[in-house]
């Protein structure tokens, strides 16, 4: 494969990862919610009960743009906080009956984007555009890691990448 082509993959999905959270982001509204406060919501259906900073860690956030967006949606009632007793410094979050209730509601919305933006692409395309886009994720964290360590820096520690990646 020549360079080029692989430049323009690259460009191509760069710009498709745009579009489509823009695409997410509008049809979200619809919802009442953003795309940010979809990601907190889903994520927290998987790990409930995780802290704040744990949370922020695992979504690749800083802390205090979780802490805002953690905001809305406990003023919105869809997440509560509840005090972890072994550190009364830290909160775990959780899931309100509303929340719950909304995250199923955008599984359906998220089943209907799919369904929109893939419903031309045949299943043997969408298989090999899987099996590539795993493919390249892999080398992207295997570059980072290799990137972090030739720097001298804990490829292991969450913070190190995160903070290298927001410079």
């Amino acid at each position: 494969m020549s360079l080029g082509l692989k430049r323009e993959i690259v460009a191509q999905l760069v710009e498709s990862s745009r579009l489509l959270r823009n695409y997410v982001d509008q049809r979200a509204k619809g919802r009442g919610t953003t795309r940010a406060q979809w990601v907190v919501l889903f994520r927290l259906r998987q790990q409930e009960g995780l802290s704040q900073v744990d949370l922020a860690e695992v979504l690749e956030l800083q802390p205090i743009s979780l802490v805002r967006l953690l905001d809305r949606l406990v003023e919105q009632a869809l997440v509560e906080r509840r005090p972890y007793p072994a550190d009364r410094r830290a909160n775990r979050l959780y899931l309100t009956a509303k929340g719950r209730q909304l995250v199923d509601d955008l599984d359906s919305l998220r089943d209907a984007i799919a369904a929109d933006v893939l419903r031309d692409v045949p299943d043997a395309a969408l298989q090999a555009t899987l099996d590539t886009l795993v493919a390249i994720k892999s080398q992207v964290k295997q570059g980072a890691e290799e990137s972090a360590l030739s720097d001298g820096e804990s490829a292991a520690d969450p913070k190190v990448r995160r903070g290298r990646a927001r410079r």
